[in-house]
């Protein structure tokens, strides 16, 4: 099992994401995993910095920790032979540490464009393109590719990496853990549901499987619940709102009702490494093998020194 550290560019500026990086690899962490967002959640949250300039900037500075989107969407704010190029170019930069987590998108970062957003089938169609076409250019050589929503006309990477990066495709269903099997190299998920990893690996999936747990980490169990109600309570409202809403007021208001009680249900909480470990294992026993520690807690470099000192030893 390995244990990665999200890093929220939602909530944290460039330079605070690649200084926490540097920490989580002191820490003991064996990747970072950073959102590719353009809006935040939530206006609170107050960032949103460019995730490959970042991620450039952490591979420079970091020497063994790995790293990942968490996810990408390929297929309408940026043209999957842009995508291809740049996981080839940090995969060479990060001496092949880099994860390419990639997924078909929310409307809140992918509207932005002008081009609107897709019904779930569509944009399931253009992610299968996408995955299509970055696999194409990554066998070299100037390729084309005629889809129905995509197209690749002459087109070549021309630094690729001595080993391409594992592609680990987010699915909440079964048609995406299918296509996470078959173009993909790897599987990404935000629920312990062992149905996604039995399709992912059933269908001839076999590489390595991303889970995002939601935590945060306080001195006191109620800061740490505040905190997560405070900026992180859109995570409560589940998939068919997170997808579809356009801007950080819509999540705004429609995460109103959301109660401490709800966040108490999602997140582990508090000072004790207990619940953090149980709230893992539950994504282990599903059959998950990369788990993002997603910590919503008001103090990331207390959640650090917390992960290296009380509860690193009881995830391994």
């Amino acid at each position: 099992m390995r244990i990665g550290y999200k890093l929220s560019a939602e909530g944290f500026g460039p330079k605070e994401l690649i200084r926490q990086a540097v920490r989580a690899e002191q820490a003991g962490f064996d990747f970072v995993e950073i959102s590719d967002h353009y809006h935040p959640w939530l206006d609170v949250q107050g960032h949103s910095p460019f995730a490959w300039t970042v991620l450039g900037a952490i591979a420079a500075k970091t020497d063994r920790i790995g790293l990942a989107t968490g996810v990408t969407c390929p297929s309408v704010r940026y043209h999957p032979a842009i995508i291809a190029q740049a996981a080839a170019t940090l995969a060479i930069m990060s001496d092949n540490r880099f994860t390419l987590g990639i997924g078909a998108g929310e409307r809140l970062n992918e509207h932005v464009v002008g081009q609107g957003f897709p019904s779930v089938h569509g944009r399931h169609e253009r992610l299968r393109e996408a995955l299509e076409i970055i696999n194409l250019l990554w066998q070299g050589g100037y390729q084309s590719y005629q889809g129905k929503h995509l197209q690749l006309e002459d087109a070549r990477v021309f630094d690729l990496p001595d080993r391409l990066p594992v592609i680990a495709v987010a699915a909440g269903g079964r048609q995406a853990a299918e296509l996470a099997a078959e173009l993909g190299t790897g599987l990404f998920a935000t629920e312990p549901r062992a149905d996604l990893v039995e399709t992912f690996t059933g269908a001839g999936g076999s590489g390595p499987r991303y889970a995002e747990v939601p935590m945060a980490w306080a001195a006191t169990e109620e800061a740490g619940v505040q905190e997560a109600l405070k900026t992180t309570r859109w995570a409560v409202t589940g998939w068919k709102v997170m997808s579809e809403l356009p801007n950080p007021a819509n999540f705004e208001a429609a995460s109103a009702t959301v109660t401490a009680d709800d966040i108490r249900k999602q997140f582990a909480v508090g000072p004790d490494p207990e619940p953090y470990a149980e709230a893992v294992q539950k994504y282990v026993d599903a059959g998950f093998d990369h788990i993002v520690l997603q910590n919503a807690g008001p103090d990331p470099d207390g959640f650090l020194d917390f992960f290296a000192k009380e509860l690193k030893d009881k995830l391994t």
